[in-house]
């Protein structure tokens, strides 16, 4: 492979959120993992950096967590897949209807974005329409992109929301058709002002549409009942992922029996979504949320992380412009797509590894002392940067 990221994959790698470029713009960096555990990383030359984007909030309980490794590799030395559907899917679909307010029915996928999409088509198959309005980000699939590549007809049938915007929300639904769904995530960057969120659930019942939260982020990490629970807003459909493996590849769709039944009309089918190991990931998280105060160490991580990236923003307002986020996940926003470049990757060569925006995702593995060593690297690479703005 080349210095500028030419090899047999395009970009650098399949998931465009890692690559270099991605992570550090045209400064040095750590360009991969040889192995994780807890809060730590491993990049191809051995050396350990405490990850703070914990696989893009991947995983909240820490890399290779031996109770989650455990069940994986008991499900793969059963097998972990065959022709039927295995006791797991079931038995796991039970044990998390109590963590989605409303939840009736559940439908497991293998990513989020595919999750996401097959939401979106339950609800067009149930109102008879084909328009959605959505607010944040739910993948790379056609439905909800405006890249190149994606159809035009695609574009038409999609409405961007702005966040917190009442006003926004009322002229995109005089603007369009009746949607199909309002697909929104609950926090974007910043917490959900709640008469937003009361006026969205209001005018989805209003119009009849689906209201979908795509909870890929909160689900799991917010605990039982998520940002609907937290928030107090039940939509009819929340979407789950990330966390809920804790690095393994799952998501589920969870909700009203009468959207998720829809799915015996139409043809929604992975051929991996029940292989065991991931099911059995997730129920082993489930496991160690529900017995443990994971998620409240996890927590305090986060408000430890971010009382120190505030911290760093009042020391240096020349580089770093705000902080954005809430425990669970926040992160700083810089003066410019350089300066954050260059504090990554000033950041990594000290231990740490940062992210040049959204989000930091503290896990229940980060502990103080791993805490204070990051926030201790990320303010001395500020530093760093700001002496030669």
């Amino acid at each position: 492979m080349t210095a500028d990221g030419d090899g047999p994959i395009p970009g650098q790698t399949s998931t465009g959120s890692k690559r270099a470029e991605a992570l550090f713009g045209t400064r040095p960096g750590p360009r991969a993992m040889l192995r994780s555990a807890g809060c730590f990383v491993w990049d191809e030359s051995g050396h350990p950096l405490i990850d703070m984007g914990m696989a893009l909030g991947a995983v909240a309980l820490g890399y290779a967590h031996p109770v989650v490794a455990e069940a994986v590799a008991e499900a793969a030395r059963a097998g972990g897949v065959s022709s039927l559907p295995p006791v797991q899917e079931a038995a796991l679909a039970v044990r998390l209807l109590p963590w989605v307010p409303g939840g009736e029915a559940v439908r497991f996928f293998k990513t989020g974005a595919e999750a996401v999409a097959a939401a979106v088509r339950l609800a067009r198959l149930v109102t008879g329409r084909e328009a959605v309005l959505t607010c944040g980000y739910h993948g790379w699939l056609d439905w909800c992109q405006e890249s190149p590549g994606v159809p035009e007809g695609d574009r038409q049938l999609h409405r961007a929301l702005r966040f917190n915007d009442v006003i926004d929300l009322e002229q995109a639904l005089a603007d369009t058709s009746p949607p199909a769904a309002i697909v929104i995530e609950p926090v974007v960057e910043d917490p959900p002002d709640l008469d937003w969120l009361r006026a969205v659930r209001r005018r989805a019942t209003g119009c009849g549409a689906a209201l979908v939260f795509d909870e890929i982020k909160t689900g799991i990490r917010f605990g039982s009942g998520g940002a609907a629970g937290r928030y107090g807003v039940s939509p009819d459909v929340v979407v789950l992922g990330k966390a809920l493996g804790n690095g393994m590849p799952l998501a589920a769709v969870v909700g009203q029996r009468e959207v998720l039944d829809a799915a015996t009309r139409t043809w929604i089918s992975s051929t991996l979504a029940t292989e065991t190991t991931a099911l059995a990931a997730a129920s082993a998280v489930l496991d160690v949320c529900e017995g443990t105060d994971a998620l409240s160490r996890l927590r305090q991580a986060g408000e430890q992380w971010l009382a120190g990236c505030r911290g760093i923003a009042t020391r240096w307002p020349a580089i770093v412009s705000g902080v954005h986020g809430i425990p669970e996940f926040s992160f700083l926003r810089f003066a410019g797509a350089d300066v954050s470049a260059e504090v990554a990757s000033a950041a990594a060569r000290r231990g740490a590894l940062v992210r040049r925006g959204p989000y930091h995702f503290p896990s229940a593995a980060h502990g103080a002392q791993e805490i204070a060593r990051a926030l201790g690297y990320l303010e001395e690479a500020v530093g760093e940067v700001a002496t030669r703005c």
